[in-house]
């Protein structure tokens, strides 16, 4: 039988796989050659003490046995062709392509509506945004085959044990071709470099099973009888029927949400949280948290979380990027939105994070007054109005061409202009500007409280040496779409599933992920009593 053991190392002996088997070996009183294997269970990095940085490791070593190889828990799949139900999934983001798994596994047939490319196609519109300052309202970094996440990093840490198996999630992502250390590192991270094939993998399963992945198929209306949906209409004039209807466009489809309001469907405006993102260099950060002038070779380059209540207003970090780059999220013209990620390496020379405030429905219809715009308490896309308001007012001052405006963090701090900006990751280009001017002024000021407060957390953080970026306003869906907790149908139409981030029931890839599968789950509890 495996056993379990647990070390505390340095770095370099937790890498050096010889070192570890002669541990185990002391530690079970057996010769070396008694040890015939074994795995990684859970890894990760403790940099509290100033003197030494610390690798806490869980093995499950086999010994006077041999090793079976890693459980991986695989998906049941079978032939949905000939299935009797099946069931539309509007968007091929996590939340959608793990629904659509999930059915599959239960016998329905997904029919999966993507208003944007698949993956390889949609590179050339992501060169566009970033060499030419065009943007291609379907097909960008929030819209096409994968969603959001699979231009935009990848990472996949999350704290939603209750929304779902989290386990089950990653070993999903191994079987379609993530590297395992996914499931033993404890903030996992797959890489944009490398999610495309993962998708790519899945779409290839789901269609072998008899699915269906159509893409830039944008859904313009929900097909009513009553109180029950029977399908969806799409921009290029076709009607498709199902036995039900899942909506997992992810959080920045307003086209869906105005689609919703229009149609006469309850929707809410949710709180969500609006900023910047912040880059470093990645060897500052690195000496910030390792204590150290330089980092060891065995250690991955360091991240950070940050959290501050500034005036009883959440301040914080937010999807922090290792050796990252910035980069233009926009979905229309005219609006800048800022975005990051980070290769499977992490070994860009920068660093940067979102960093941002939270917004009530209160700041919003205040803030849209004061810029004399229309604006009512009751109005469910208050918060997404408040959005667009802002990003608009980002995209002017930059000048256009999504060149972003941008201020060194001290400057920013004390309302300084910056007469020079440092090198930065973010390819469409800065222009200087006084983003006190840009941001609502509660979300300037409570930034600036927050990283004089961080400043104080890690020493050398504040710094003109760091950028801030206008706007990071894409953190989570304005909008809530809500359901049943019981059968998570939308409570005024049977069959229709809200279902993801866009939703507001999730909050990045793995949680997601998860919330596809619950859906799944119920729905198919409907479908086959």
């Amino acid at each position: 039988m495996p056993t379990q053991l647990s070390f505390k190392l340095k770095p370099a002996e937790a890498a050096d796989n010889d070192l570890l088997r002669s541990y185990i070996a002391a530690h079970a009183g057996v010769p070396e050659a008694q040890v015939n294997g074994f795995y990684r269970l859970k890894q990760s990095i403790d940099a509290r003490s100033r003197q030494q940085v610390w690798v806490n490791l869980t093995l499950e070593a086999f010994i006077n046995e041999m090793p079976n190889g890693r459980n991986i828990q695989k998906g049941h799949f079978q032939s949905v062709q000939q299935a009797k139900h099946r069931v539309i999934i509007i968007g091929a983001g996590p939340a959608g392509l793990f629904a659509a798994l999930r059915l599959i596994e239960l016998g329905i047939q997904p029919i999966i509506l993507e208003r944007g490319k698949d993956v390889r196609a949609r590179r050339r519109d992501l060169a566009a945004l970033n060499k030419e300052g065009v943007v291609n309202p379907e097909s960008n970094y929030c819209f096409g085959e994968g969603g959001a996440g699979t231009y935009s990093d990848g990472k996949l840490y999350t704290r939603s044990n209750k929304r779902g198996d989290i386990n089950r999630i990653l070993h999903r992502f191994v079987e379609f071709g993530a590297d395992e250390k996914i499931i033993y590192e404890a903030h996992p991270h797959i890489g944009t470099n490398k999610l495309p094939h993962i998708i790519t993998a899945m779409r290839e399963c789901i269609i072998a099973m008899g699915g269906q992945c159509l893409f830039e198929k944008k859904v313009t209306q929900l097909i009513l009888e009553k109180d029950t949906i029977k399908g969806v209409s799409t921009a290029d004039g076709d009607s498709l029927m199902a036995d039900a209807v899942i909506l997992a466009t992810g959080h920045s489809a307003r086209d869906i949400f105005r689609m919703l309001r229009d149609q006469g469907l309850l929707i809410e405006a949710k709180p969500f949280a609006l900023g910047v993102r912040i880059e470093h260099p990645q060897a500052l950060i690195d000496s910030i948290q390792y204590h150290c002038a330089i980092r060891d070779e065995y250690l991955p380059p360091a991240s950070y979380g940050l959290v501050e209540q500034v005036q009883e207003r959440g301040v914080f970090s937010f999807c922090m990027c290792p050796g990252g780059i910035i980069a233009p999220a926009a979905t229309n013209p005219e609006e800048l939105v800022v975005n990051g990620w980070s290769p499977s390496k992490r070994n860009n020379a920068f660093a940067n994070s979102g960093m941002v405030a939270e917004v009530s429905a209160a700041d919003a219809l205040r803030y849209l007054k004061q810029q004399q715009q229309k604006a009512s308490a009751d109005d469910p896309l208050l918060l997404m109005q408040f959005q667009e308001a802002v990003e608009r007012k980002a995209f002017a001052a930059g000048g256009g061409k999504f060149v972003a405006p941008a201020q060194r963090m001290a400057d920013f701090c004390d309302r300084r202009t910056s007469t020079t900006l440092p090198d930065c990751s973010y390819l469409p280009g800065l222009n200087s500007a006084d983003l006190s001017q840009v941001l609502p002024d509660f979300i300037y000021k409570s930034l600036q409280g927050g990283f004089r407060a961080f400043g104080k957390k890690m020493r050398g953080y504040l710094t003109n040496d760091a950028i801030v970026v206008a706007t990071e306003s894409r953190t989570s869906s304005p909008v809530r779409i809500p359901r049943n907790p019981d059968n998570l149908q939308h409570p005024q139409i049977k069959g229709f599933y809200p279902c993801g981030e866009g939703a507001g029931y999730a909050g990045g890839i793995v949680s997601a992920a998860m919330d596809g599968e619950k859906v799944a789950n119920q729905l198919a509890a409907v479908l086959h009593p």
